[in-house]
């Protein structure tokens, strides 16, 4: 049997879109870098950056520039930034300064705030011949009500920022509360049992949205990933890597996952809380709160955080 031209080149259309579809795409975005209270814990050593370094996988961070004057080795926190910036593999993005809650501080001090969080990190864009593009709220907290989301909006985008979404995070911080607390009594038994939570918790995560993300598109869009430069992630980050490696998943940068047309959609969420982008999407709260009740909870993790945070 003969085939012609046009058959063979609509099977070869039709494979590649069948393979683009199968294909599992993830971003690594890390905050609230650089930590520099482990910076000077841990001998003035930035392990997690030298752990990221022997993967050289694309990541973006989002700096919150106050870090570096919550030590007093302030020229040391600056060469440490400077040394996260530095890396090829790595995107700058805005956390802001001090880290504030948008809903709360409201429009004027919070624009102030990210404002002053850019300033050495443009200086550092700029000398390494980097953009400064990408945006991340605090709390991924975009305002109480459509109203101050849309003022915001207006704002960052005449600053020539993108507003940073996320789809899959796993409560890094909460986990990291119990990690370092064991740590800093010794009970290395107990901190090992946190960090494969963590790490069993993330897989169940993230297995989860990829059945939502067929469910939602009928494919497999670019995954963003949010954790937390901290102790937890440093000895773990790697572990998760590997397993999401060995799930078929590919390491992309932040700015190629977000040529997906997913991201283009319309942000339907109008309330202050830090909800994924995959509820965002979504056009009704019932709808919301169906699908949210289905996902992997953090239950063991968030009431333990409480009482972890009182000793």
């Amino acid at each position: 049997m003969r085939l012609n031209i046009k058959t063979i080149l609509l099977a070869v259309f039709l494979f590649q879109s069948v393979f683009a579809q199968a294909q599992k795409q993830i971003a690594i975005t890390i905050d609230d870098v650089p930590n520099t209270k482990k910076f000077q814990q841990d001998l003035f050593k930035a392990k997690l950056l030298k752990k990221l370094d022997s993967m050289q996988l694309p990541v973006a961070i989002f700096i919150n520039e106050g870090k570096i004057y919550a030590t007093d080795s302030v020229s040391k926190n600056f060469q440490l930034l400077n040394d996260w910036a530095k890396r090829k593999y790595i995107t700058l993005g805005n956390h802001t300064f001090s880290h504030p809650r948008y809903s709360d501080v409201g429009f004027d001090a919070f624009t102030s705030d990210s404002d002053k969080g850019e300033s050495i990190t443009r200086e550092l864009a700029k000398k390494l011949g980097k953009p400064l593009k990408h945006f991340r709220f605090p709390f991924n907290d975009l305002g109480k009500d459509l109203l101050q989301r849309k003022e915001i909006e207006n704002y960052l985008d005449k600053k020539g920022y993108q507003i940073t979404p996320f789809t899959v995070e796993s409560t890094d911080w909460a986990f990291d509360i119990a990690y370092e607390y064991y740590l800093a009594k010794g009970d290395k038994a107990n901190a090992k049992i946190i960090g494969e939570k963590y790490v069993s918790k993330t897989i169940e995560i993230f297995d989860f949205f990829e059945a939502q993300s067929e469910l939602q598109f009928h494919r497999q869009i670019s995954q963003i990933y949010l954790c937390h430069d901290n102790s937890l992630n440093a000895d773990y980050l790697p572990k998760i890597i590997r397993l999401l490696k060995a799930k078929k998943y590919t390491f992309i940068s932040l700015d190629e996952a977000l040529k997906d047309k997913v991201y283009q959609q319309k942000n339907n969420y109008q309330k202050k809380w830090g909800i994924s982008w995959f509820y965002r999407w979504m056009t009704s709260q019932g709808e919301i709160s169906r699908v949210m009740k289905k996902e992997p909870n953090n239950e063991e993790i968030e009431k333990l955080y409480p009482t972890l945070l009182k000793q």
